[in-house]
């Protein structure tokens, strides 16, 4: 008994190295995938050796693709700091002085690209072996096969999994036998992926899938796949929709304190965005002159100096021009269009008539998949929450602040409130530095997902108008709700006439509104001393 535990010990031994000699990668694999005689020949051999998940593999094949790799005779070295190694088993290694260097086209670099994909399929990085579906996606053939089904066979995650089984149904849906046709058309319907819409259509064109069963399963799997793809795009529409408002939510948050308040026609508030945008533009050079292992704070610094920078122009303004003018709308609408000349010509001046270039941090960079095709910019995130924090906290200044009292006071009669000891000059002034920060917050934000120029108030000014109009003037929510309906709208209506027609359609629709409700959507509360 005790020779027959001994000899199944050893047995058991033996099988375990021979399957780790099976996995590992040999010598001759390595000469051929390096230098074979052939460009068949190494792709071949690649494409042998990458069904497994071998480290060696996967340390040949980046060297190849950053060109650190040589050949001498039959044995392939990979260049590493300066040393050479063994391209089989890791040890360092002298390099011959005859050893050549490994050429590789453009067909063999994309196999390798693959090849490191496949590779990734074992990493234990979630992130990873997602990366490596999506690439392996492009390059899907039947070689792929055995691997596919080793990494589903292998993943833990059920959403990865499914999409190497979707994946291996892609392929399988061109195979000779019409089971296994018909099989992966069942099987594809259950995706919502693009691309598999577009393996569907091309599996459907006219002289390419000769049987008539496997063409209704086709078609039936299409309906499918189509039908959750429209829900993404709907959902996408919305957020976008969404991203748009609180754009202009924020573009006409300081807007609707300054008209609400002073019922000046700020035709300078889109250029007080500008400087907030230049500021912002500013803060970041200086970040990566001065601050460079602070690059991806640059923009929290901006966000003070922004508001900083719009509210002191507006300060001047307003004791400088506007406070000569209240009670004359057209004489303050001309004034305040002469101002914004003024102030983008003076950017032209200092920073030149081109846009100015500006970096999303690394934070911001990217986006959130929510589905296959409905991806979530992170800056547009970030824009949505930063809009909602701008929000709320001038919702709070408005209520629940000395200054905020006296802004209520005066927008709902100003004669009252200058009767009970209100200083409704510095209330003006205070107001309108406020508006015009809350501007250059909004120039802040924007600069993250658009083009910074001296233009850059003009695309929104109108737009703003229609938003405080629409409305109510001097209502928060007002402006909220009109802010976001209008965004939602005009991304829906695009969608379905076009942007030029849609903006049209905007415009029809808050002219015929404002003509049966004058109002707005929020009525002014209380009693005017003007009305």
């Amino acid at each position: 008994m005790p020779i027959l535990c001994r000899l199944l010990r050893w047995s058991l031994v033996l099988s375990l190295w021979t399957a780790a000699l099976a996995h590992a990668l040999t010598a001759e694999q390595a000469r051929v995938i390096a230098a074979g005689d052939s460009t068949d020949e190494r792709v071949a051999a690649l494409q042998a050796a990458a069904v497994r998940s071998d480290p060696a593999l996967a340390t040949l094949v980046q060297a190849m693709l950053d060109g650190y790799v040589r050949v001498a005779g039959d044995r392939v070295f990979v260049l590493r700091d300066g040393a050479a190694f063994d391209a089989v088993t890791g040890a360092a290694a002298t390099l011959p002085a005859d050893a050549q260097d490994v050429t590789i086209n453009n067909r063999l670099r994309r196999e390798l690209q693959a090849a490191q994909a496949a590779l990734q399929l074992f990493s234990p990085e979630r992130h990873e072996r997602a990366q490596a579906i999506e690439r392996l996606r492009r390059d899907a053939d039947a070689s792929r096969l055995p691997l596919l089904e080793r990494a589903a066979a292998a993943e833990t995650d059920a959403a990865l999994k499914a999409q190497l089984e979707g994946l291996q149904a892609a392929i399988l849906v061109a195979a000779p036998d019409r089971a296994q046709r018909l099989a992966a058309a069942e099987r594809l319907a259950a995706s919502g992926h693009p691309a598999t819409r577009a393996l569907l259509l091309e599996r459907l064109a006219p002289g390419v899938e000769p049987d008539a069963a496997v063409r209704d399963a086709l078609r039936a799997a299409l309906r499918q796949v189509e039908s959750r793809l429209a829900w993404g795009e709907r959902l996408g529409v919305l957020f976008t929709g969404i991203s748009l408002g609180s754009i202009l939510l924020l573009v006409a948050l300081g807007l609707a304190i300054t008209y609400g308040l002073l019922g000046v026609i700020n035709m300078a508030h889109g250029e007080l965005m500008m400087i907030g945008a230049y500021a912002t533009y500013v803060v970041q050079n200086l970040f990566r002159q001065y601050l460079p292992g602070w690059f991806d704070g640059y923009v929290v610094a901006a966000i003070p100096v922004a508001f900083l920078a719009a509210a002191g122009v507006g300060a001047l303004l307003e004791r400088g021009v506007i406070r000569w003018l209240y009670g004359r709308p057209l004489e303050t609408l001309l004034a305040t269009w002469g101002i914004s000349l003024i102030l983008m010509q003076s950017v032209r001046s200092m920073f030149g008539a081109q846009n100015v270039p500006l970096e999303n941090p690394s934070w911001m960079s990217g986006g959130l998949a929510v589905l296959p095709n409905l991806t979530l910019p992170y800056n547009r995130l970030a824009i949505v929450v930063f809009a909602l924090l701008v929000l709320a906290g001038v919702a709070l200044l408005i209520a629940k602040t000395r200054l905020g009292l006296f802004v209520r006071g005066v927008t709902q009669n100003r004669r009252m409130a200058a009767c009970v000891g209100v200083n409704t000059a510095r209330v003006d002034t205070l107001a309108f530095a406020l508006g015009a920060g809350i501007a250059g917050l909004a120039g802040c934000a924007l600069s993250q997902i658009g083009n910074v120029g001296p233009d850059l108030g003009q695309q929104y000014i109108v737009d703003s108008f229609l938003v405080v109009v629409l409305g109510g003037v001097g209502q928060l929510a007002g402006t909220v709700v009109a802010a976001l309906g209008l965004g939602v709208l005009n991304k829906v209506l695009e969608g379905w006439a076009g942007a030029v027609l849609a903006k049209i359609m905007v415009l029809l629709f808050i002219v015929v509104f404002i003509q049966k409700r004058p109002q707005g959507l929020f009525a002014m509360k209380g009693r005017s001393a003007e009305a």
